[in-house]
């Protein structure tokens, strides 16, 4: 086995491993995420991602505001109604504005703000890709009978060894 083809060996078998260890772990994290989920533990996820109505950046789960108290009484009994977590944050959202919510949402203009660095990262990832590649690729010029012809005549003028200087008389 060359060099060259035993480099490409141990970077596929380095490609494949990562790509193993990240097939595992989305397998895991799937099976974990599959269960189902208590009445309290959906109210807990609700809390998580719904900002306190009376604190400066805090989660409803993370405050002791008595705001926050009764915003997760009212998810724990919406979700004990049989609610979807998307009609709970509607109607908080109805109640409260969508500054209740942690996280954004991901329509008009801030979903520009979530699409524009995806996709800058797309295309500096497939740039410098293709920068690679063309360094990677062997040069294809070929010498010709006028080439060699200039080369000699300048040696024949300015001397060998001399860099391509005028040589002094």
């Amino acid at each position: 086995m060359s060099e060259g083809s035993g480099r490409r060996a141990a970077t596929v078998a380095v490609w494949v491993a990562l790509a193993v260890v990240l097939a595992v772990a989305l397998a895991f994290s799937a099976s974990r995420a599959s269960g189902r989920q208590s009445p309290a533990q959906r109210a807990a996820a609700i809390d998580g991602i719904l900002k306190c109505p009376s604190c400066d950046g805090i989660s409803v789960a993370d405050s002791s505001a008595s705001t926050a108290a009764a915003v997760r009484q009212v998810v724990l009994a919406r979700v004990r109604q049989g609610q979807s977590d998307q009609e709970i944050e509607q109607y908080l959202v109805s109640r409260y504005g969508p500054s209740i919510l942690l996280r954004p949402p991901t329509t008009g203009i801030t979903a520009v703000v979530w699409v524009v660095p995806l996709v800058a990262a797309v295309g500096g990832v497939g740039g410098l890709g293709v920068f690679f590649w063309r360094r990677r690729r062997p040069l294809t010029a070929s010498v010709t009978a006028a080439d060699r012809a200039l080369v000699d005549r300048a040696l024949a003028e300015h001397g060998p060894g001399t860099g391509g200087r005028p040589v002094s008389p």
